[in-house]
Formats: structure tokens, C-alpha cells, sequence
């Protein structure tokens, strides 16, 4: 139970941060994830809803590492 704790803690916001990296667009990345949730949660890998309440909080703060990393790369091109 420990390790779906600590994966639920900081795989989505990985997942987020690695996704925009590729996909090069934070709406698609979070479609993805979020898909990436409710398939795990369909399938039973997920038994608690405090689980998934985690993986939304990790999710909420992938975004706001994506936007301040974005934040950062546009103050560095306008200089």
C-alpha cells in the first residue's frame, strides 16, 4: 500500500512535467494524464478514493511546475 501511495504522490506530476516535454502542449499532456488516471482507477488499481484525490493533488502541482517553467522560458527569451 506504501509504494501506491508514493507513486500516486509523484507520478502525475513526473507523468505532466515528462508529457509537455514531448507533446509540447499542457492540454494535451493533461488529457493524457487525467486519461492515464481513470484508466488505473477502471481497472482496479486504485481502491481508495483518497488515492485518487492524491493523484489530482499531484497532478494539480505538475501543472504548476509546467507553468513555471514556462513563466521562466519566457522571461529568458525576452531578455
Amino acid at each position: 500500500m506504501i509504494d501506491k501511495v508514493f507513486s500516486a504522490i509523484f507520478l502525475p506530476a513526473l507523468m505532466m512535467v515528462f508529457f509537455v516535454r514531448v507533446t509540447y502542449s499542457r492540454l494535451v499532456s493533461f488529457i493524457l494524464v487525467v486519461a492515464l488516471i481513470i484508466v488505473s482507477a477502471y481497472n482496479g488499481y486504485l481502491h481508495k478514493w483518497w488515492l485518487i484525490i492524491i493523484e489530482a493533488a499531484s497532478l494539480t502541482i505538475g501543472l504548476f511546475i509546467v507553468n513555471q517553467m514556462k513563466e521562466r522560458r519566457r522571461k529568458k527569451d525576452t531578455s
